[in-house]
């Protein structure tokens, strides 16, 4: 059952006047989105709310401690202005319906490649809250053969979580609940979706439940946990995995690339996969750390506790 036929009457008016607000919004001009409204919302979260500034500072400084005050605080900016960004580029999704309005938003540079390569045969994408991470799913616009499974976790609000199931309705895109994902797969392995293979995007640094036996991993400069569920699903399916790079061009527009990090077939010691994503990720942070979510409160829990 979907979040919207769960809702209250009045749940469903306020989703229904959320979604034409972002409607409403989508068709507004570039300039006005991205240089009026992007602005207002980097000066309010930046400034006026102070978002989440106490995580944003000392995720920042436990990271980089070789880095200078004055650099932390450049970061911390282009960080408030990259999350301004991804506000207007994810309520702009209301108005992307079509591969060619899909293309003027992310590019696939080797996109014949990469479908060359997965041709008929499921595989495992694993990226992050890097960049606009929305935009990973016109990956199904691109290579239509291909369908993309979007791996996300359910909000706890029943009205946005119905709105991002929207936002994220794209043709060649399904939506999946983490807890359902190994399950939906087996149940959909032997067909596909509608005869087509299938492309598992997990957003794959988010921060896992502590089990006594959960794994650390070293990344940016502490002991980290992350989900291994990606990891799991390969080896117990034989899928190849591959990290997927974001790169930001410029405001609104992205460039995805995938590196193979696992073949399905190499036997591999334990958490080598994850470990092979955790390090690839922890570079291309470094390379441009305002395009992170550093508001997130990645680090909840400490090895020694």
């Amino acid at each position: 059952m979907s979040a919207a036929t769960r809702m209250a009457p009045l749940q469903r008016l306020q989703l229904e006047t959320l979604w034409l607000l972002c409607r409403g919004f989508a068709v507004l001009p570039r300039l006005v989105r991205y240089h009026v409204v992007g602005n207002i919302v980097f000066f309010l979260l930046c400034y006026c709310l102070r978002y989440r500034v106490k995580v944003v500072k000392e995720n920042l400084r436990n990271s980089f401690p070789e880095k200078s005050g004055r650099e932390l605080r450049r970061i911390r900016r282009r960080f408030y202005r990259t999350l301004s960004e991804i506000f207007v580029d994810t309520v702009s999704l209301a108005g992307v319906r079509t591969p060619e309005q899909a293309r003027r938003l992310i590019r696939f540079p080797d996109a014949a490649g990469q479908s060359a390569a997965t041709a008929g045969r499921d595989w495992i994408t694993m990226t992050a809250h890097y960049g606009c991470w929305e935009y990973a799913s016109f990956w199904g616009m691109w290579d239509p053969s291909q369908v993309v499974v979007a791996v996300y976790h359910p909000l706890r609000s029943p009205v946005i979580e119905a709105l991002y199931q929207r936002l994220r309705s794209h043709r060649n895109t399904q939506t999946v609940a983490m807890h359902e994902c190994l399950r939906f797969y087996l149940r959909h392995r032997e067909g596909g979706i509608g005869g087509k293979n299938m492309v598992i995007g997990l957003i794959a640094d988010q921060n896992p439940p502590r089990r006594p036996d959960s794994h650390w991993f070293r990344f940016l400069n502490r002991d980290t946990l992350f989900f291994d569920g990606g990891e799991r699903l390969a080896l117990k399916c034989g899928l190849p995995v591959y990290f997927g790079r974001i790169d930001r061009v410029r405001c609104g527009l992205y460039e995805m690339t995938f590196e193979q990090i696992y073949d399905g077939r190499e036997e591999v010691a334990e958490y080598e996969i994850t470990e092979r994503y955790v390090r690839r990720l922890e570079a291309l942070i470094r390379e441009r750390p305002e395009l992170w979510m550093w508001s997130h409160r990645r680090w909840k829990y400490r090895r020694d506790e």
